[in-house]
């Protein structure tokens, strides 16, 4: 297992932390780079993969990316980190700051509950480059021997877990992502889209019709957070960050409208919100 990554002699790196206060000015770009961890169903005990992916680079191309997967070290452990297609430019041949910090690199500390990913390179030639959208690493690990039945541990996407440069006790505030041009850096915003890995059980087989909540009842606040998933999916959708989202049963059970004999099988929509209302208020005998 590798300790802390300490980035040292990465001109790229250390120019694009955003929070570092150098002699070169920062540059927004205007343009949004998507970071997206993939899902996984895995039992207790059992190992899992997902994929790290990024979409939307800018034409541009990005020069140094630095970021970190957060998790619950008591649910899953990471095993191993495998870097993904995007990341061949053929830059490890040509940048000689590569014999002393790797083009890509990740640092696993399960103890801490992440790992550290970054990907970066010292060449002016925007050529090495990252330059497509797809698979920039793919993570495997192991779900724990007691995570329970129906547990779902997050894969978040975070700063990286580090500090601004060895000794200033500034911890990173921003994911880093973009490029130097010699006189100033100019960083992308960024969008995420967080990862899980879900361990099935029973709890997931069993629908009960009409309970988005999974409260065990059937009342308003399940139209309510259908119509919240819905609207509002960022907080309250399957991957959202508010504590009450709608789960992955919750959905199956809510999906109770639409498909092909009018019973659900669409995933969901209003007319799924409007059945179970319908159904609370006895205006339909049965959901």
């Amino acid at each position: 297992m590798k300790t802390k990554k300490v980035v040292v002699g990465a001109v790229a790196a250390a120019m694009l932390s955003l929070s570092v206060c150098s002699i070169a000015p920062a540059v927004a770009a205007g343009e949004t780079v998507q970071i997206s961890v993939g899902t996984a169903e895995a039992k207790a005990g059992e190992q899992f993969t997902v994929d790290v992916s990024l979409a939307g680079i800018p034409s541009t191309g990005i020069q140094a990316i630095d970021f970190t997967i957060a998790y619950d070290n008591t649910l899953i452990t990471i095993d191993s980190v495998k870097a993904g297609a995007i990341t061949s430019t053929n830059a490890e041949g040509s940048d000689s700051t590569s014999e002393s910090m790797p083009i890509f690199d990740s640092s696993i500390l399960n103890e801490e509950g992440n790992v550290n990913l970054i990907w970066t390179t010292s060449l002016a030639d925007s050529s090495y480059w990252l330059s497509k959208d797809g698979v920039f690493c793919t993570i495997t690990g192991t779900v724990s021997e007691s995570a329970p039945e129906g547990t779902v541990a997050d894969l978040k996407i975070v700063p990286g877990n580090r500090e601004t440069h060895p000794g200033s006790g500034i911890n990173v505030e921003k994911i880093s992502c973009g490029y130097f041009d010699g006189t100033s850096k100019t960083y992308y915003d960024v969008a995420t889209t967080n990862g899980k890995v879900t361990v099935p059980g029973s709890a997931d087989v069993d629908v009960t019709r009409g309970d988005a909540n999974c409260d065990g009842k059937i009342l308003l606040n399940d139209a309510v957070l259908v119509m919240q998933a819905i609207g509002n999916s960022d907080a309250y959708g399957e991957n959202g960050s508010d504590a009450l989202r709608i789960t992955a049963k919750g959905i199956k059970n809510a999906d109770v409208a639409g498909g092909d004999n009018d019973k659900g099988g669409d995933l969901l929509t209003n007319a799924d919100a409007l059945r179970i209302q319908q159904y609370v208020l006895k205006l339909v005998s049965e959901i």
